[in-house]
């Protein structure tokens, strides 16, 4: 039978493995082996001092030992060079020197470094109040102690890492803009973002376990490769091959459809075993939408050069007629609508040069001293000429300063806003007006037509924009108030619709007074 100091230390032992297992609080079963090491060892004091990266020698825990003279080893531990190695062992500055000229001799101690796999954990030491040495067998029982220490620490540690590293990748995986859906091999849901749970309305904790199908409800068959074909049919061929859905997603709250992109791609082992399927959700509300501007612009635009192009094509071929003698009147006027139609398409292609200018950061802005109410001044029989049928006023007060500007491009903006005033509103008053501000000055030009929709006033300055019932009613490209926006912002002002006007419409712009800069 085994003496029964054996018998305990192997029943203690047991006890700490088992507690290793359960007890979570890395404190309290240091405690509990410190505890029971002083016990076999017969000692009356002890500590156990760990070595940290980050907090470098500190003592864990500690027992029967008094308030002064941790203090006193605490210090001196802060003070201990790094740990070293002699002869292939690892050694840390002997403590036992340091506690004999404190107490005068009358403490005599021992201890045992607790290393796990070669890496240096700490040490745990037992003191005991009279003098007299530890023996082999003292130190073979504490030695035992202090490797089921290090294993403690060690996997605490290890705990920790993987707990830190978890909450990175949930902290990453909410910080994303995207959706991001983690699938197990049989397509259930393991994880979900607060970025898909905002997007398709829906709570994580309702998705968990569920099938693929039941979280995603299409609108209508995505195009793109299914993930069930790549599972039997792609992947297990070309493992790092990505796949790529696009369509509508119905939202479970409102029934409402969202249109998505969605990226899945693959996870396997290091055996080829598939552990995960990553998906990537993105919003392509907005790519939909400038997708279908450029499609409707594209269209319109088309329409825009066909119409004046046709017009100069048809005169030029009645005039050019050999059979008919034209009077010169009639000559005058085909000339007329040939130039009018001409300067159309100048303008036109005008403003598609300066909408790639702008795309490309290209639209110059050349500076001088300019006096706007002149320009609009020069406008006026112009367009006076065009449409004969409205009435032009130019309202500006006599204190209006000149500005630091770029003069043509002043002359583009009221031409636009003049323009679109004749296109949007029926015969009457147009009146160009202005008033001073503190640092800057106000230039608006008004109409007494129906005025702009509500839901559209957020979007006219937008590229390419023109609602469906604009555009069922005038030419255009949707391109003149996005250039106005653009010259105005270049020239460090705003440009605005005043929705306090009830009597039609004014779009309004402002000008710093010294724009020099």
């Amino acid at each position: 039978m085994l003496p029964d100091f054996r018998v305990r230390q192997r029943d203690y032992l047991l006890e700490i493995s088992r507690l290793m297992t359960e007890e979570l609080d890395l404190q309290a079963l240091l405690q509990r082996i410190l505890r029971i090491a002083i016990e076999m060892i017969i000692g009356h004091a002890g500590f156990i001092a760990l070595k940290e990266e980050k907090r470098g020698w500190h003592i864990a825990v500690h027992e029967g030992m008094p308030e002064a003279l941790l203090n006193y080893i605490q210090r001196w531990l802060e003070s201990l060079p790094q740990v070293g190695e002699e002869n292939g062992e690892i050694y840390v500055p002997e403590i036992n020197r340091m506690l004999s000229e404190v107490s005068m001799g009358m403490i005599t101690g021992v201890g045992i470094n607790m290393i796990f796999q070669k890496e240096f954990i700490g040490q745990i030491y037992v003191f005991r109040n009279y003098r007299g040495a530890f023996s082999a067998n003292d130190r073979a029982v504490l030695t035992s102690f202090a490797n089921q220490a290090a294993i403690a620490v060690r996997n605490a540690r290890l705990f920790n890492q993987t707990r830190e590293q978890s909450l990175r990748l949930e902290a990453l995986l909410d910080s994303v803009a995207d959706g991001i859906l983690i699938l197990k091999p049989d397509l259930t849901v393991e994880r979900i973002n607060r970025s898909l749970e905002h997007m398709l309305q829906i709570k994580e904790e309702a998705c968990i376990g569920k099938p693929i199908h039941e979280v995603f409800e299409w609108a209508k068959p995505p195009q793109g490769t299914r993930i069930e074909e790549a599972i039997k049919e792609i992947w297990p061929t070309t493992a790092q091959e990505h796949l790529y859905l696009e369509g509508d997603l119905i939202r479970k709250m409102t029934h409402d459809t969202l249109p998505v992109g969605i990226t899945y791609g693959p996870l396997f082992s290091e055996e080829g075993e598939l552990l995960n399927i990553i998906a990537s959700i993105r919003d392509i509300t907005r790519f939909r939408t400038a997708e279908e501007m450029q499609n409707n612009f594209i269209s319109v635009v088309s329409h825009e050069l066909k119409t004046p192009i046709a017009l100069i094509k048809g005169y030029v071929s009645t005039l050019r007629r050999e059979d008919v003698q034209w009077d010169r009147e009639v000559v005058q006027e085909s000339l007329a609508v040939i130039e009018e139609e001409a300067d159309h398409l100048t303008a036109m292609v005008e403003d598609l040069l300066d909408a790639t200018r702008l795309q490309t950061g290209g639209l110059s802005i050349r500076k001088s001293e300019i006096f706007i109410p002149a320009i609009a001044k020069s406008l006026v029989p112009r367009f006076q000429t065009q449409a004969p049928e409205y009435y032009f006023v130019v309202d500006f007060p006599e204190d209006y300063p000149s500005v630091v500007a770029d003069e043509d491009r002043i002359r583009q903006v009221i031409s636009n806003l003049i323009n679109n005033a004749i296109k949007y509103s029926p015969p009457g008053e147009i009146r160009i007006s202005g008033k001073v501000r503190l640092t800057d000055v106000v230039v608006c030009v008004s109409d007494h037509g129906p005025g702009i929709d509500p839901r559209d006033i957020p979007h006219i300055f937008d590229r390419f924009y023109r609602s469906d019932e604009v555009a069922k009613k005038t030419k255009g490209t949707g391109l003149g108030l996005y250039l106005c926006r653009e010259i105005i912002k270049a020239h460090g002002g705003k440009i605005w619709v005043d929705e306090t006007y009830q009597e039609g419409s004014r779009i309004c712009f402002s000008v710093p007074k010294n724009s020099a800069s």
